[in-house]
C-alpha cells in the first residue's frame, strides 16, 4: 500500500469479548504532524496506542507506517518509540547511559553513542548532564531525558501516553510549550494520548476526539473548538452553555429555537437533519456572551437570566447565572463595561447566532 503518511490505519477493531475498545478506526497522519487522541478515561485511546506500538494486535484492520504493514511486526522491530506517563528511566544509570541504552542494544559503537547522546542533550536543552543521575534532576528535566532517549533513535513515530500527567500544573504548562517546540525542531511525527483538552488544543496540528472506541471528530484544534460536529465534542472540548428547546423554524443555516423559558433565540445548525418541532439543544461558549443593552446588534439573540454569583477570574469576571432552571455562565472582561451585579439580579445576555451551535437531542 503506497501512502504519503507516516501513519495510516484502516478499519482498526480491537475487541475484548463482546466489547470493542477500538471500533473501526481509520486515520492518516502526515509526516511531521503533532497528532493527538483526546478522550475521557475508558474511551479506547490507550488500547489504540498499544496497537500502534505493537503491544497488542487488532482483530480487524491494518496499520501502516510509511507504507509498510505493521500488523505482524513485533514492537522492537517497528520504527516507533514510546514515552510513558511515569517515564521509566533507569535510576541506577546516568543520564547519558539512559539516553544511549537503545543505541547500545542496537550495537552502536561507544564513541558514536557518546556523540549522539551529547547532540541530543544539546537539542533538548540539557547539555553537559551526561554523568548526572536522573533522580537528581527536576521533573521537567527528567521529562526531557525521557524524550531524548526516544528521539536519539530517530523513530518514524513517537508515541506519548499522557506523559505530563504526573507533573504539577505550572510545570505541565511549561512542558506543553517545550514539547511542541521539540516536535517541530526534530520533525518527528508525534502521536499523543491525553484526556486533557488544553494539552491537545495547545500542542496539536490535528486532534481526534474519541468516544466509545470511535472518533467523534478529527480536525485541527480551531475547527474542533469553533465547529464541533457532535454534542459530545461540543461538551468535551472547551466550556459550553447548553440550552434546551424546540425548533421553531430553519433559514440560512440558522435555527430558531424556543427555549423552555419561552424565549426564542437562534444558533447555527450543526447538520441539515433538524426539522421544525424537533427537540434541540443550543451550545454557546461563555466568552461568546455579552450583556445586552440598547446598542446590541439587532441580529443578536437575547436571553434573560438570574445572576447567582460573580467570581474574579484573572482578566475576566465569571458570571454564574440561571435561565429556566439551567445553569448559564459568561466570561466577561473586567474593563468597566459590565453593569454592577448582585446575587439574584436579572440580566440579559446576548450572542451572535453564528457563534452558537444547534444539535438535535439525538445528536442530529
Amino acid at each position: 500500500m503506497a501512502t504519503q503518511s507516516d501513519l495510516s490505519c484502516n478499519g482498526l477493531v480491537r475487541r475484548f469479548g463482546v466489547h470493542a475498545a477500538v471500533n473501526n478506526i481509520s486515520l492518516d497522519v502526515p509526516a511531521g504532524t503533532f497528532f493527538s487522541i483526546l478522550g475521557p478515561s475508558g474511551c479506547g485511546k490507550t488500547t489504540l496506542l498499544r496497537l500502534l506500538a505493537g503491544f497488542d494486535k487488532p482483530n480487524e484492520g491494518d496499520i501502516y507506517i510509511r507504507g509498510e504493514r505493521m500488523n505482524d511486526v513485533p514492537p522492537n522491530r517497528r520504527p516507533v518509540n514510546m514515552v510513558f506517563q511515569h517515564l521509566a528511566l533507569f535510576p541506577t544509570m546516568s543520564v547519558g547511559d539512559n539516553i544511549g541504552y537503545g543505541l547500545k542494544r542496537r550495537k552502536v559503537p561507544a564513541a558514536e553513542r557518546r556523540k549522539r547522546t551529547a547532540e541530543v542533550l544539546e537539542q533538548v536543552g540539557l547539555p553537559g548532564l551526561e554523568n548526572r543521575n536522573p533522580m537528581e534532576l527536576s521533573g521537567g528535566q527528567r521529562q526531557r531525558v525521557a524524550l531524548a532517549r526516544c528521539l536519539v533513535l530517530k523513530p518514524t513515530l513517537l508515541l506519548l501516553d499522557e506523559p505530563l500527567g504526573a507533573l504539577d500544573l505550572k510545570l505541565r504548562e511549561q512542558m506543553k510549550v517545550e514539547l511542541k517546540h521539540l516536535q517541530k525542531q526534530f520533525g518527528t511525527t508525534f502521536v499523543y494520548i491525553t484526556h486533557d483538552q488544553s494539552e491537545a488544543m495547545v500542542m496539536s496540528d490535528q486532534v481526534a476526539v474519541m468516544k466509545d472506541g470511535r472518533f467523534d471528530q478529527l480536525a485541527p484544534p480551531e475547527v474542533l473548538y469553533r465547529e464541533p460536529a457532535t454534542p459530545f465534542v461540543a461538551g468535551f472540548v472547551g466550556d459550553n452553555n447548553r440550552l434546551a428547546g424546540d425548533v421553531v423554524s430553519l433559514a440560512d443555516n440558522l435555527a430558531q429555537i424556543r427555549l423552555d423559558s419561552g424565549e426564542v433565540v437562534r444558533g447555527r445548525l450543526a447538520s441539515n437533519e433538524l426539522r421544525p418541532g424537533a427537540r434541540a439543544e443550543l451550545y454557546i461558549r461563555p466568552e461568546s456572551l455579552t450583556f445586552a443593552d440598547s446598542a446590541t446588534n439587532n441580529d443578536y439573540s437575547v436571553m434573560q437570566a438570574s445572576v447567582k454569583a460573580t467570581l474574579f477570574d484573572g482578566a475576566n469576571s465569571r458570571v454564574e447565572a440561571e435561565s429556566s432552571g439551567s445553569p448559564v455562565y459568561a466570561r466577561l472582561p473586567q474593563d468597566g463595561s459590565a453593569p454592577a451585579l448582585t446575587s439574584d439580579s436579572t440580566i440579559k445576555l446576548a450572542w451572535d447566532p453564528m457563534l452558537a451551535r444547534v444539535f438535535g437531542v439525538d445528536g442530529a
